[in-house]
């Protein structure tokens, strides 16, 4: 029979409690002073406690670390005065699960104490960790950072062979692959595994780096070369002479500095900006991209014989998705990592958390998932992460609607093909009458943050309006918008504005 324990000084609290559930199988107890309740936390292991902040003998929240020494899996909610003080947000610091803010409502205490029973319930289940994970993470082909290659899926042995086959050879390579499936990580194993280990490894984002600023990073520049070029600088070909220079998102870089980059590969050597000499330099290639590169050589958009100089091998890297049996290797790989890394102490993961984890389509790849545990690890209580810990999309839940992405909306990739008539669906004026719709909406349910979020909502309006006008072509469209294609990218990233064969605006507003 599951057990409560209420810890207040003030009797009416504790008859609430008993009220609350007099009618159902759960055993309401009470102590009415932090050492009674460190006591019956100890001798009782009670399912759930609820800690009053003020206590007569002692702090609530030292109360707590008492309590959690004695049994950290225990989950606690906090009773306070007000929800937005510095102690209710001290408590939640701290580890517990919730709080409840005077005066107290039946209907919330029901709703809080119960999904606490449940997680408690869950925590008792016995768990199983992929040890393997972690013996045989220094014996795949991996880094010299805190990340290593995970998996013993046979997608993943394709890639260890790859990259002990092509590591030791002097020859450029291509990892293609979703954004998040580890493209950097392949890199540097390469890297680790090659004749150049002793050299240097650099790493540059082409769609992170303004147009303007790219060729100074890759190339270098002299003094007074251009507005604050202050003093010279050596570039990552000659700071990487001898070494494996990394080229991520390497579909991402503008044609005119295609060029200057197949030239320094071609010939091994180049020129600073503002310089008139040539400088050496020998430098192993190793170029990332989760672009269709041959369909960008057909467009126009991407140099075939750069194509070629990058392309001495290629690897490519499976989805996560694609390699379900491999998630429990990679959650307790990164259970100890980000134990380390934010102060917890978690365990493992509950069968019905792992069975979630297993089912997700994870668009995000390994970097999603990385993003996924540090967000459930953040919310949980005690050793074992449950499901209620999860985002409620891997939940399965559909999330509340989100005033900075109120449309997700899909652009042609194939401009040449997309018919206009879809195209007129996306600029017919809806995006006014949404904003507004948007606007209204905030106004009545209460805001403290509308200039930012409407801020926000005009530009997811502005990136589909500009990017239907363009059919999809993302080059005309940044141009349009005085901004790099690397910036809108991030952009398109951010309000979830996908590329597919036709335009169409998903869960609009008022629809």
């Amino acid at each position: 029979m599951p057990s409560l324990l209420i810890v207040d000084d003030d009797r009416s609290i504790t008859r609430i409690f008993q009220r609350c559930f007099e009618n159902s199988d759960v055993t309401v107890i009470s102590a009415a002073s932090g050492a009674e309740a460190v006591e019956a936390a100890t001798e009782l292991q009670p399912d759930v406690v609820v800690l009053d902040i003020f206590l007569p003998d002692q702090s609530g929240l030292s109360t707590y670390e008492e309590i959690r020494r004695c049994n950290p899996a225990i989950p606690i909610v906090f009773i306070t005065a007000s929800g937005t003080s510095d102690t209710a947000i001290e408590s939640m610091r701290l580890g517990a699960m919730d709080y409840l803010s005077k005066p107290l409502d039946m209907a919330r205490i029901r709703e809080v104490v119960g999904q606490a029973m449940a997680i408690s319930k869950l925590m008792r289940v016995t768990v199983t960790r992929a040890e393997a994970a972690n013996k045989d993470a220094a014996n795949l082909p991996g880094t010299a950072s805190s990340d290593a290659l995970i998996g013993h899926c046979p997608a993943m042995q394709e890639v260890y062979k790859a990259i002990g086959r092509v590591a030791g050879q002097n020859i450029n390579v291509l990892i293609r692959g979703e954004s998040g499936t580890g493209k950097e990580l392949v890199a540097r194993a390469i890297h680790q595994h090659s004749t150049r280990v002793g050299k240097k490894f650099l790493a540059v984002n082409c769609a992170a780096i303004p147009e303007a600023l790219l060729e100074s990073e890759l190339f270098g520049h002299e003094k007074g070369s251009f507005t604050g070029a202050v003093s010279q600088r050596m570039g990552k070909f000659e700071e990487c002479d001898g070494g494996t220079l990394f080229l991520d998102e390497v579909g991402d870089m503008p044609i005119l500095m295609q060029s200057k980059v197949l030239r320094a590969i071609q010939e091994k050597e180049f020129q600073r900006v503002g310089g008139n000499h040539t400088i050496k330099s020998d430098v192993r290639i190793i170029a990332a991209t989760n672009r269709d590169l041959d369909a960008m050589v057909v467009s126009g958009e991407f140099r075939a014989d750069l194509g070629y100089r990058l392309n001495g091998y290629t690897i490519l890297l499976p989805l996560l998705r694609d390699r379900r049996d491999d998630i429990p290797l990679l959650v307790d790989y990164y259970l100890d990592r980000f134990n380390a890394e934010i102060g917890k102490a978690i365990t493992g993961v509950a069968p019905e958390t792992m069975a979630r984890l297993k089912q997700y389509s994870w668009p995000g790849n390994i970097r999603e998932l990385q993003t996924v545990l540090r967000h459930a690890m953040l919310h949980a209580i005690g050793p074992i992460l449950v499901p209620d810990f999860l985002p409620a999309e891997v939940r399965g839940e559909r999330g509340p609607p989100s005033a900075t992405r109120p449309a997700a909306v899909a652009v042609p990739a194939n401009a040449a093909s997309a018919p206009q008539e879809a195209v007129a669906t996306a600029s017919s004026g809806r995006g006014e009458v949404a904003f507004q719709e948007f606007i209204d909406s905030q106004l009545r349910e209460g805001t403290d943050s509308l200039y930012a979020d409407s801020i926000k909502y005009m530009e997811s309006i502005l990136l589909t309006e500009v990017l239907s006008y363009t059919n999809g072509n993302q080059s005309q469209a940044a141009l349009l918008l005085g901004i790099t294609r690397g910036c809108l990218r991030s952009k398109l990233r951010t309000h979830g504005i996908m590329i597919s064969s036709s335009v169409a605006i998903q869960n609009p507003v008022g629809a």
